[in-house]
């Protein structure tokens, strides 16, 4: 597996913005307008509504990035290691987000999921079955709905798969019924977390607007001006720049970095050089299709993750067939690593937008996607494949790194603040699939678990 390198830059690296005071104060900044940050500050403004809540995001509208361009599958919380973040808030997310999509009418369709398997892999597939009958009910969960596994799911015989899915490979030999996966208009699913904010008595969303600097910060009495604050005032200093306008700073007295792919570069502008995080990008394709194999298809598909040497199922669940809600199907993604251009490595080049340059579909992909699907419903036809959109997922680890969790991090402006709990920074890293499930889980986890506290 050929090495790929991290991207260890931070804000503002090449010095250009000086430090400012602020100017004024907010209780609660959350950096990031994606799926995530939307949901913290939702959660934010409903259990702090006397409290200002700022969300500050640098395109015209939210969810620009990983948000809207994933699979928008409600996942099950199948694949990753019992007692993991992954699992847990997956679980807890899932529940939540079947919950808000009912009380909101927002768009969605519980479709089930088929993991299909061939007699090589009877192994893993069984193994996930008997991990999905132990898993244990998330922090959180109301009690009433703990009468019942929380992860159902059943082996299905080679003459039951055919029922369901006749397109299948006769191949497979026995699938994996997980009831509880589904589907979800992930836009609409959004625009209800910005109406909550919006008509909230203190929350806000700035767009056009990005971070640009941050500071640990403590009043000396330089900052006089600044209202609502006291003299041993601690926070952040977060400087942003709006299009066209002048740079101004804010004191947060609590900072939520929830800014995907640029994550580890915000954490990293305070930290020193040695202890800097890198930044992993994977870039994953999808491809429509429209035409012969798939006529009686109604669920989604997945096949195994490979599981052999140098094993990447935890950083792909393999090339899957979705649907979306008015029944087209898509194939993806797949997983292709990207090489940090050595500027960049370097920080020679303000440019650490770098992957935005990937993000346009081609042909390129298609014959290893259609390769892919073919193990599992050969009557697809490469031909009939048309490039669909690309997203790109934030790593915290190389190829074949093994498994890595979602990291939730928390740092303070001073030791003082530290022993108190008080004023934290906290950071979401490597919140990549399947965050948009696991949103309204790490929403709850940040307020009521990490700041309430």
């Amino acid at each position: 597996m050929r090495p790929v390198k991290g991207l260890t830059r931070a804000l503002n690296d090449n010095g250009r913005f000086r430090y400012k005071d602020p100017e004024s104060v907010v209780d609660f900044l959350i950096v990031g307008g994606g799926v995530v940050g939307l949901a913290v500050a939702q959660r934010l403004t409903q259990c702090f509504p006397s409290k200002s809540t700022y969300l500050v995001e640098r395109h015209s509208r939210a969810g620009e990035e990983t948000s809207s361009r994933n699979s928008e599958v409600i996942h099950s919380g199948l694949y990753y290691p019992p007692g993991s973040l992954k699992t847990t808030l997956c679980l807890r997310g899932r529940d939540l987000m079947y919950e808000r999509c009912r009380a909101y009418n927002i768009p969605y369709k519980q479709t089930g999921k088929l993991v299909v398997a061939k007699a090589d892999q009877l192994p893993y597939i069984q193994g996930l079955h008997a991990k999905s009958l132990k898993l244990k009910w998330p922090a959180h969960s109301p009690q009433e709905a703990q009468k019942e596994p929380i992860l159902p799911t059943e082996l299905l015989t080679k003459l039951e798969i055919e029922k369901l899915e006749p397109d299948l490979s006769k191949d497979i030999v026995t699938a994996l019924w997980c009831p509880k996966t589904g589907i979800v208009d992930s836009h609409a699913f959004m625009e209800t977390l910005e109406k909550d904010i919006i008509e909230s008595e203190e929350g806000q969303l700035v767009f056009n607007s990005e971070v640009v600097r941050i500071d640990p910060y403590r009043n000396s009495g330089r900052a006089k001006d600044v209202r609502d604050t006291s003299a041993n005032e601690e926070g952040w200093v977060v400087q942003v720049c709006s299009e066209g306008e002048e740079g101004y700073a804010l004191l947060a007295r609590n900072l939520i970095n929830a800014s995907g792919l640029s994550s580890a570069m915000v954490l990293n502008s305070f930290l020193p050089q040695d202890q800097r995080i890198p930044m992993f990008y994977a870039r994953g394709s999808y491809a429509s299709y429209h035409g012969p194999g798939v006529s009686n298809i109604s669920h989604l598909i997945y096949p195994c993750p490979y599981t052999g040497p140098n094993a990447h199922a935890f950083e792909s669940l393999g090339t899957h067939l979705t649907l979306d809600l008015q029944g087209k199907i898509r194939f993806g993604p797949d997983i292709e690593w990207i090489d940090v251009p050595a500027s960049e490595i370097k920080g020679t080049v303000e440019d650490a937008d770098f992957w935005t340059k990937r993000l346009k579909p081609d042909d390129s992909r298609l014959p290893d996607i259609h390769q892919a699907v073919a193990s599992y419903l050969p009557g697809v036809t490469l031909e009939r494949l048309q490039p669909d959109y690309v997203g790109i997922r934030p790593k915290l680890i190389p190829p074949g790194g093994g498994f890595q969790d979602f990291l939730f991090r928390r740092d303070y402006p001073s030791k003082y603040t530290q022993r108190n709990n008080s004023n934290p920074m906290i950071s979401l890293l490597g919140i990549e699939s399947p965050g948009l499930t696991s949103s309204l889980a790490i929403a709850e986890m940040v307020v009521d678990d990490m700041l309430k506290r």
